[in-house]
C-alpha cells in the first residue's frame, strides 16, 4: 500500500507518517505548511506542498505516486476560531474534503481514513450524566468546527456507499504528548503547549471558565497520547486495506478516562517543576462541560487500546518543548 497523508507535516500527521513507515507502509505527505513543519517529514518520504482545494495538483500527486489509500488529516481545528470564521472552516474542512474525494474516486483509490473529532458530539446527555460517549451517541456539535467534522463524516460515508470506497472516520478526543522531541507540538492551540507557553513566560496558566457542571467546575476531557493515536491510524489503515468494498467504520479514539483542566494544569506544574496557580478567565464559546470516550468499539474492531497515560503525555510533551529553540526557559 502507498498512503497519501494530507496534513502529514503537522503535529498529528507527522506521528502518523512515522507510525505507518514503522509498520512497513509507504507514505507520501501532502501539506500546505500553513501549520505543518517540513522538517517533521522523515527522510525518504516525499513532501508535496499544496492545498486540498487544488484538484489539479491532487490528480497529479495521486497518479505520480500510485496512491492506493488516503489518511486525511488536513483541516483547520480551533473551536473558538471556527465560531469567529465559520466560512473559512467550511471552505477548508468541507469543500477541501469534497475536492479530495472527487480526486480520490477518479483515481481509483480504494481506502480512506478520515480524521474526525469528538467535537461532533457537542454536549451529549450521557456526558452530563457522567457516562461515556459511544459512537452511537447522538451528534449535536456546538461549534462550526464540530459541524464541519460531522459533515465530513457524512460526505465520506456517502462517497463510500456510492463508489465502494472503504472508509473509516476516527473521532479523536484530546491529543497530547510526543513520540520524540522533534515531533512535539510546536503550535500553541492545545491545552498542554498553551500551559507550557504561559509558564515559561512567567505567567499564570489560564482556565477558561470554572463554573461547568463537573466535580471541580472546569471542563473534563479524555486525553490520548499522540503515539497511541498514530498507532490507531495504522490499525485502521491496515484493516481497510484488507476489507470488502464499501466497508465503513466510525470509531472513537480515547482512553475512557476523564481529566479536568485543573487536574491537567496541576500535573503540568508537577512535571515541569513550576508552581503557578491558574488564572480563571471567562468561558470560550463552544466548549462542552465533559466529553469522555467509550473506546470499546475500536478495541473490538481493530484490537487497539491506548497504552500511555496522562503523565507520559505531559512528560514527553515537555521534553519536546524544552528542546525547541523557541521555548523560553525559566
Amino acid at each position: 500500500m502507498t498512503w497519501l497523508i494530507t496534513g502529514g507535516a503537522g503535529y498529528i500527521g507527522a506521528h502518523v507518517v512515522h507510525a505507518l513507515r514503522a509498520a512497513g507502509e509507504r507514505a507520501v505527505v501532502y501539506d500546505d505548511l500553513s501549520t505543518g513543519v517540513a522538517a517533521r517529514v522523515p527522510s525518504g518520504v516525499e513532501l508535496v506542498v499544496g492545498s486540498t482545494l487544488d484538484r489539479a495538483l491532487l490528480d497529479r500527486t495521486l497518479a505520480a505516486h500510485a496512491i492506493t489509500g488516503i489518511v486525511h488529516l488536513a483541516a483547520k481545528k480551533q473551536v473558538g476560531e471556527s465560531v469567529e470564521q465559520p466560512l473559512r472552516y467550511y471552505r477548508e474542512n468541507v469543500e477541501g474534503l469534497r475536492v479530495l474525494l472527487e480526486a480520490v474516486t477518479a483515481a481509483g483509490v480504494h481506502s480512506f481514513v478520515f480524521s474526525s473529532s469528538a467535537a461532533v458530539y457537542g454536549m451529549p446527555s450521557t456526558a452530563r450524566e457522567g457516562g461515556l460517549v459511544t459512537e452511537d451517541t447522538p451528534c449535536v456539535p456546538m461549534s462550526p468546527y464540530g459541524e464541519t467534522k460531522l459533515a465530513g463524516e457524512w460526505l465520506v460515508r456517502a462517497t463510500g456507499r456510492a463508489t465502494g470506497l472503504r472508509t473509516a472516520s476516527l473521532r479523536y478526543f484530546n491529543v497530547a504528548g510526543a513520540a520524540s522531541p522533534e515531533l512535539a507540538d510546536t503550535g500553541v492551540l492545545n491545552i498542554v503547549p498553551m500551559v507550557f507557553e504561559r509558564l515559561t513566560a512567567g505567567e499564570a496558566p489560564r482556565i477558561f471558565g470554572d463554573d461547568y457542571a463537573t466535580p471541580d467546575g472546569t471542563c473534563v476531557r479524555d486525553y490520548i497520547h499522540v503515539a497511541d493515536l498514530a498507532e490507531a491510524h495504522v490499525a485502521a489503515a491496515q484493516r481497510l486495506a484488507g476489507a470488502a468494498a464499501g466497508t465503513d467504520l466510525t470509531l472513537n479514539i480515547g482512553r475512557g478516562v476523564g481529566v479536568s483542566v485543573r487536574e491537567m494544569i496541576d500535573l503540568i506544574n508537577e512535571e515541569t517543576g513550576y508552581d503557578r496557580a491558574p488564572l480563571v478567565t471567562p468561558r470560550r464559546p463552544g466548549d462542552p462541560d465533559q466529553v469522555v470516550a467509550s473506546a470499546d468499539r475500536i478495541a473490538t474492531e481493530l484490537g487497539w487500546t491506548a497504552k500511555r497515560d496522562v503523565r507520559e503525555m505531559v512528560r514527553s510533551a515537555w521534553a519536546g518543548w524544552t528542546a525547541s529553540s523557541t521555548a523560553v526557559r525559566k
